[in-house]
């Protein structure tokens, strides 16, 4: 028999464009592991809800893959934090295109803990073995951000009991299996780290003074990449204090490059921590040293990754961080927090630098460091390169993903059976 694979990616679909401010990791990760799972030879379905009544039921989007919209709620976008409420909806419709297209699926593969009340919904109904990912938590969202974090007080209460009832727990790095532990009390047999990762045949390292043509950036302007989400968790309000204080290099002022938002055209009306930033930047004196571009499409990020000089990139708080592996993948160095993932798959002095959230002088003195020295920057970019290659590739993570269904489908993972990050 086929196997079947059902992954739940509640508000997160794979087919949404990259950038805005529900759309980011999880997309790509939902995505690039459908697509690596199907490789393996696995069909996928991924089950994302309906936020648009122009979108088909059914997209056959990738060989072995389909996306399905589950009509939970209105047909329109409702940012997640309120979307708990229809996920009864969601598992009772979901549960309804099972039995009638007669689906057998030998587990389901949760992203995010109201995809997890779905999962564990259905296995009550249909008797399916669920793992989940949560890809951020409630309790380490709020001890970062307090009253400013939108999501249901039960939040925490639900991920609890979803860490007793599902089959496995994947941790997406050693400090996230760290907080499901000391959190949640989550069972060390039960958990398995695996990181996400990055697709070779998108990121690369180009010519930099190619992509400096390409991307339209003054070829000897020292350059400072932020790209990804454009949200305050991001902390890019950081980065811009630390260009405030950032000296000359090499007698140029650095250019700070934002890549992201709702609309290829930047609009603080749109996003509106475009505006934030840019009145902080007025507010500084540096607003002309930073250019916001906007959204881009997946194949053109690699051309401002290569164009950079170095990433950076310093949130809060984050579960893993997937865009610092996409930097060093086309060669470029990464200064980043030393907060969640980042912290594990950036090594400190050999493929860039960690500095603790919210320092933006200890940012700007190693963006100094990095911006300053040609040498430093190139063997950083070869050993980046090589890291990444190593073990952080898609095809690596759903490999690492198939063993853990193998396990939980065996019923193993009870006996203490874990698997290793990818190192």
């Amino acid at each position: 028999m086929t196997s079947r694979i059902a992954l739940i990616s509640d508000h997160a679909s794979p087919l949404a464009t990259i950038g805005g401010i529900d759309a980011g990791g999880q997309n790509i990760a939902v995505a690039e592991l459908a697509k690596e799972l199907a490789r393996l030879g696995y069909w996928v379905d991924v089950f994302t809800r309906l936020d648009s009544p122009s979108v088909p039921d059914v997209v056959h989007w990738q060989p072995r893959v389909r996306v399905i919209h589950v009509a939970a709620g209105p047909p329109k976008y409702i940012p997640k934090e309120h979307l708990l409420p229809v996920m009864d909806d969601f598992a009772e419709k979901m549960a309804q295109f099972i039995q009638r297209e007669n689906s057998t699926y030998r587990v389901i593969h949760a992203h995010f803990f109201m995809s997890g009340v779905v999962a564990m919904r259905l296995r009550q109904l249909l008797g399916i073995p669920f793992v989940i990912t949560f890809h951020a938590l409630g309790a380490v969202r709020q001890l970062c951000q307090g009253t400013k974090d939108g999501f249901p007080a039960e939040r925490t209460a639900i991920e609890k009991q979803l860490v007793q009832k599902a089959s496995g727990v994947v941790a997406l790095c050693p400090q996230d299996a760290a907080d499901l532990q000391t959190l949640y009390g989550a069972n060390p047999a039960k958990l398995t780290i695996i990181p996400n990762g990055y697709n070779p045949t998108d990121f690369f390292p180009l010519d930099q003074g190619l992509a400096r043509a390409s991307a339209g950036l003054d070829p000897e302007e020292p350059v400072i990449l932020q790209l990804g989400r454009l949200v305050p968790r991001k902390g890019i309000d950081n980065v811009v204090r630390a260009l405030a204080v950032l000296p000359p290099i090499n007698g140029r002022k650095a250019r700070l490059l934002v890549v992201g938002g709702e609309s290829a055209t930047p609009d603080p009306v749109l996003t509106p921590e475009i505006g934030r930033l840019q009145q902080l930047a007025t507010s500084l004196g540096v607003a002309d040293q930073v250019t916001f571009i906007g959204s881009r499409a997946r194949s053109q990020l690699r051309t401002y990754y290569s164009a950079a000089d170095v990433f950076v990139t310093t949130p809060w708080y984050e579960p893993f961080g997937i865009t610092p592996l996409e930097s060093m993948a086309c060669g470029t160095p990464v200064v980043g927090s030393s907060v969640g993932g980042i912290k594990h798959t950036v090594i400190p002095g050999v493929t860039g630098y960690l500095v603790p959230p919210e320092s933006p002088k200890l940012l700007a003195d190693q963006l100094a460091v990095v911006l300053g020295n040609e040498n430093l920057r190139q063997r950083m970019g070869k050993a980046a390169v090589k890291h990444v290659q190593a073990g952080y590739t898609w095809k690596h993570v759903a490999q690492q993903t198939a063993d853990l269904y193998d396990l939980v489908c065996t019923g193993r993972t009870r006996v203490g059976i874990r698997m290793k990050a990818a190192h």
